[in-house]
C-alpha cells in the first residue's frame, strides 16, 4: 500500500516538476535604462493547468500578479530594495458570446468593480495566453532609485493569485500541484561604464 502511495506520489510529481522548471528557465528578462526610467521585457511560455482551464471556460475568471522587485547591491549588507512594481492581471471568458477579457491593473482587482484598469478582448484563448506571457516595456522603476554607478538585481515572480479565486476553489486547491503556475527570474543590471 506504501510503496503504491509512493509511486503516485512520484508519479504526479514527475508530471508537474518538468513543465514549471522549463518555464522558469527559459523566461529571459531584457532591462533597458532610459532617462525616465528601468523598463523590464520578457516573455514568459508558462502552460496554464487543466484544472484552471476548465474553470475559465466555466466562466470563472483567472487572477495573475506580476511582482519585480530591484536592488541594489550592496558589498557590506544584505542588497538593498530601491524600487518595487505590481501588476494584476484578469482573465476571463464569456461564455455567451465566446470572447476572451483580460483586464491588467497596478491595484488589485475589487468585489465593488475594476477601478481603473486596461482592457482587450480576445476571440481566441491562445491569443488572450499569449498576451499575459508578454510583458513589454514594463517601467519597475523611476530613474532617481537606480544608481547609474551601482550593481543591481532585478527579480521578477509572476503566479496565479489563488487569494482571488472564489472560495470553493481556493479550499479544493490547497495542496493541489495542479493549480501551481510560477515563473521567476533574476536579471543583473550592471553599471553605466564611465565616460
Amino acid at each position: 500500500m506504501c510503496a503504491l502511495v509512493l509511486a503516485l506520489m512520484a508519479h504526479a510529481t514527475g508530471m508537474a516538476a518538468p513543465a514549471d522548471d522549463a518555464a522558469a528557465e527559459s523566461a529571459e528578462l531584457r532591462l533597458d535604462r532610459t532617462s525616465d526610467g528601468l523598463f523590464l521585457s520578457t516573455h514568459l511560455p508558462f502552460v496554464l493547468p487543466d484544472l484552471a482551464e476548465d474553470a475559465l471556460y466555466k466562466g470563472i475568471p483567472m487572477f495573475f500578479v506580476a511582482e519585480a522587485q530591484v536592488f541594489r547591491h550592496r558589498w557590506y549588507w544584505t542588497d538593498k530594495q530601491v524600487a518595487q512594481a505590481t501588476r494584476y492581471l484578469r482573465l476571463s471568458y464569456q461564455p455567451l458570446t465566446r470572447r476572451w477579457r483580460l483586464n491588467t491593473s497596478t491595484a488589485p482587482f475589487s468585489n465593488s468593480g475594476l477601478g481603473v484598469v486596461l482592457g482587450q478582448n480576445f476571440d481566441d484563448y491562445n491569443d488572450a495566453l499569449s498576451a499575459i506571457q508578454r510583458i513589454a516595456r514594463w517601467r519597475v522603476a523611476d530613474a532617481t532609485a537606480i544608481e547609474t554607478s551601482a550593481v543591481h538585481t532585478v527579480d521578477l515572480r509572476f503566479r496565479l493569485d489563488m487569494s482571488q479565486l472564489p472560495r470553493p476553489f481556493q479550499i479544493g486547491a490547497v495542496g493541489q500541484s495542479g493549480w501551481n503556475v510560477l515563473v521567476s527570474r533574476s536579471q543583473r543590471l550592471m553599471p553605466e561604464p564611465a565616460k
